[in-house]
């Protein structure tokens, strides 16, 4: 009875990702097609990635690919908006913005913007599905747990830090809507839960993330560790995992055991920060996960992840009150986004580090998915604007959408990629693909396109069928010919 307890305990507190995770064996490396030997690193451009998500559907029209503005009028036509704001002149030469992000617009000039990016057909749209495709390359259901792509990149490149994580995502709560489905992508999957993130849900708590529960002191949290290490080896565990994931999951709390004794622990701590620093990210939950991605990134931190979280119909994720909401969410990110650029110039870290800013797709007043395959309307839009709340863009929107790169080895002050000017503003000239974005990643950092490994008795490539190519377009010249 104690052994079916100890199992039914486990279960219930561990997630189901994880649990996924300990069923999915052992990956052994692939090899090199026709070489019969294993992928090693190539040159790289990057040694870091923060990714900057805009959880929700960020409308590129709204941002950083803005159209005609067309001011509300009560009893307007929905199909005259194409843009709810003005535009700006940014720092690079014929480069709009729209209007609230005049902080991001002044450093386009080391920026690299991509205008085209296509979303995945996936039927009827679901933010947690388009989500998980962003971030494993792979489309839901998958037969086996798909790793993140910082879990790629902590399993291939490990910790620049051996004491800081390799994967760290801040900023996303699973007490929200759809919580199982944002877990079901929070994982490094078939390799080993060791390669997983490490979870900070509120940057401004990121020192209780580093330190005992309050009220429990050194001896007693020892015991636990070893209660817990117990546990991974009770027999009834082993049931559900093997060896390696077991030993996995060790080593995962083995890591985060030693980050506690660390000095490095004081990265997390954002009262550290100079006061006129911390006012500047201080926008909310996000401004200040920019703020520690960009104290982690100073400490070693290898993948980091900062979300505006996706919680349903909060957000990017406008069903209603678009314009309104925009304004808020621009106010959120523009400073804060900005700032981190700035920072990590002036520290001489960005030529090193690739930021990433993207969302799982865009948003169109009138266009549910993509004009040639619309699907299932989800938002209540008439045709006829008779209230400020339909103003805006509420409907999911597949056929374009922008993603804004800095630092890496990229080239400073360059846009790849166009949309047309007149609805529906989808991609017209070198649309990309989900797999081009992470092999333009995995590129920057090295990391081989054939990277594999045999799970199931088969390859599983960091994209699907190892076909995925870079965009080598947006490298310097140099990089780009290698």
């Amino acid at each position: 009875m104690k052994g079916n307890w100890n199992r039914r305990e486990f279960i219930r507190k561990t997630s189901a990702a994880t649990m996924a995770a300990l069923a999915a064996g052992v990956p052994m490396a692939g090899l090199v097609s026709g070489c019969g030997k294993k992928s090693v690193l190539a040159e790289s451009t990057a040694d870091t990635v923060i990714l900057l998500w805009m959880a929700g559907g960020m409308a590129h029209t709204e941002t950083f690919d803005p159209k005609l503005y067309t001011p509300f009028e009560k009893g307007m036509e929905g199909n005259r908006v194409l843009s709810t704001f003005n535009s700006f002149p940014t720092a690079l030469d014929g480069i709009r913005f729209s209007d609230g992000l005049q902080s991001i617009g002044k450093v386009m000039d080391r920026g690299c913007l991509i205008r085209s990016y296509v979303a995945a057909d996936m039927g009827h749209i679901l933010h947690s599905r388009h989500q998980y495709h962003w971030h494993t390359c792979y489309e839901p259901p998958q037969t086996v747990a798909a790793p993140h792509i910082g879990s790629w990149i902590a399993k291939e490149l490990g910790p620049k830090n051996p004491v800081i994580p390799a994967f760290i995502d801040i900023g996303q709560r699973f007490s929200v809507g759809e919580a199982e489905e944002l877990k079901a992508f929070h994982t490094a999957g078939f390799l080993g839960n060791e390669f997983g993130p490490f979870m900070i849900p509120d940057p401004s708590q990121g020192l209780e993330s580093v330190r005992p529960p309050v009220g429990m002191d050194a001896k007693r949290f020892e015991r636990r560790n070893q209660l817990y290490n117990e546990l991974i080896n009770a027999s009834a565990v082993g049931e559900f995992g093997s060896d390696y994931q077991k030993e996995s999951l060790k080593r995962s709390m083995e890591q985060s055991y030693m980050l506690l004794n660390s000095p490095e622990a004081k990265a997390f701590d954002l009262s550290l920060e100079p006061k006129a620093s911390y006012d500047i990210y201080n926008t909310g939950r996000f401004g200040l996960g920019c703020l520690l991605a960009k104290r982690l990134t100073e400490q070693g931190a290898r993948f980091i992840s900062v979300t505006t979280e996706y919680e349903p119909f909060m957000g990017f994720d406008t069903h209603e009150n678009g314009h309104t909401r925009m304004v808020g969410m621009k106010k959120m990110i523009d400073g804060p986004i900005a700032q981190l650029v700035l920072d990590l110039e002036k520290s001489g870290k960005l030529d090193r580090t690739l930021i990433i800013l993207a969302s799982e797709f865009s948003r169109d007043m009138m266009v549910e998915g993509r004009p040639d395959k619309k699907v299932l309307e989800q938002v209540n839009q008439p045709d006829i604007l008779s209230e400020l709340k339909f103003y805006g863009m509420h409907r999911h929107f597949t056929d374009a959408g922008s993603i804004l790169m800095f630092g890496g080895g990229l080239k400073k002050g360059f846009v790849y990629g166009k949309t047309a000017d007149e609805r529906p503003c989808k991609s017209i000239e070198n649309p990309v693909r989900i797999d081009q974005v992470h092999q333009t990643i995995y590129h920057a950092l090295g990391i081989p396109e054939d990277t594999q490994y045999e799970i199931e008795k088969r390859p599983f490539y960091t994209t699907p069928d190892g076909k995925g190519k870079p965009i080598k377009e947006l490298f310097t010249k140099s990089i780009a010919e290698t």
